[in-house]
């Protein structure tokens, strides 16, 4: 099957949409399709001018290939034009939430009603975003959920040690139990919510270590001088692949503590099987894309968003000598490493590719 695969957003723009993207570009070829990849490498002061690129590069190519792919909803006026020159040619379209409910009239009036409806399939990285489709006037049927996927071994290192931890942080952690935060410090991730309500109800040797930035961080800073938090969360700010890497692999436990926010929607949680992938032990809340990232009680565990005391009680429990973290984590990895692993999402979409060549 060859697939002439069409993004706009590609390293070295970097994002969960970004590597999702690009970690398309890379698996799909090992299920077995002879992809052709068109992607903007140039940043994104580039994007206003690849799109006419783009679209005249997939005038030109779509007759050689089978299916067409778009990784994205923005690229949804490209796949209109092909289905306009080449009605019979397959088009499907990764679809991200906000790819549906971009708050623009001209985008609402001619991608939401207009390209997105006239694709063969749209490809939902979260369940939701199907519900969000369809709210939008885009048919149900026209959409499949295929959640994002994780290299299962891009994070895990069993050698790392608690030593490198404490040597990164500056700090002794001996008899001190280490949570650890990573993403973008949006309204909706929770972070400013888990310091202020959830933190201070934890034992004093409970320390936060939080990577990433963003709109919440002067929140963040604020909330810990005021409640005299300082010393119990570490803010590290955005960081490397391989500081990253360390504190996957030797924190005692993840938390992603979302909270509803209008306007803004968690559409799958990727850090969640990130984390997970290198057998930490992983508690999220129990809110929208966050139910197709975890199974409780298989990779992770699940608690109502906004419920300080059930968030306190749940990581008293996890972190106890009465709950085994180790063999935990391990058959988090496992789960992950069978359910979600890129080449397992990877195959889910060639499936899909061939149901689109065949219907």
């Amino acid at each position: 099957m060859k697939v002439l695969f069409l993004t706009r957003t590609f390293p070295p723009i970097t994002g969960g949409m970004e590597n999702q993207n690009y970690e398309l570009s890379r698996w799909l070829p090992r299920a077995g399709v002879a992809l052709t990849t068109v992607a903007n490498h140039r940043g994104k002061r580039f994007l206003p001018l690849f799109l006419p690129y783009v679209l005249l590069r997939a005038l030109f190519l779509a007759p050689r290939h089978d299916a067409v792919l778009l990784g994205d909803g923005v690229m949804a006026v490209v796949g209109w034009a092909i289905k306009v020159v080449y009605p019979s040619k397959p088009v499907l379209c990764v679809i991200h939430g906000l790819d549906v409910r971009y708050p623009n009239a001209i985008y609402q009036s001619l991608w939401v009603r207009r390209f997105l409806p006239r694709l063969d399939r749209l490809i939902a990285v979260g369940a939701g975003t199907i519900d969000e489709a369809e709210a939008h006037g885009i048919p149900r049927a026209n959409c499949v959920f295929i959640p994002n996927g994780v290299d299962p071994d891009a994070f895990y290192d069993p050698t790392s040690s608690r030593a490198d931890l404490a040597g990164l942080l500056g700090l002794n952690l001996e008899n001190r139990k280490v949570l650890l935060s990573t993403g973008r410090l949006a309204p909706h991730k929770g972070v400013d919510w888990f310091v202020a309500e959830v933190l201070p109800k934890l034992p004093s040797d409970v320390l936060l270590v939080v990577a990433g930035d963003g709109e919440k961080m002067q929140d963040i800073r604020s909330i810990l001088t005021r409640d005299g938090l300082s010393a119990r969360v570490v803010l590290l700010g955005k960081v490397s692949a391989q500081t990253l890497k360390l504190l996957y692999n030797t924190a005692d436990l993840y938390v992603k503590p979302n909270v509803p926010v209008p306007g803004l929607l968690e559409g799958f949680g990727l850090v969640s099987l990130e984390a997970a992938s290198c057998a930490l032990t992983v508690i999220a809340a129990d809110i929208e894309g966050n139910r197709y990232a975890i199974s409780s009680g298989e990779n992770g565990f699940l608690v109502p968003s906004r419920d300080p005391e059930a968030w306190a009680a749940k990581i008293n429990d996890v972190l106890s000598d009465r709950f085994d973290r180790h063999a935990f984590g391990m058959r988090a990895r496992d789960f992950v490493t069978r359910n979600l692993a890129w080449s397992v999402i990877a195959t889910a979409y060639k499936q899909q590719l061939h149901r689109g060549t065949t219907s």
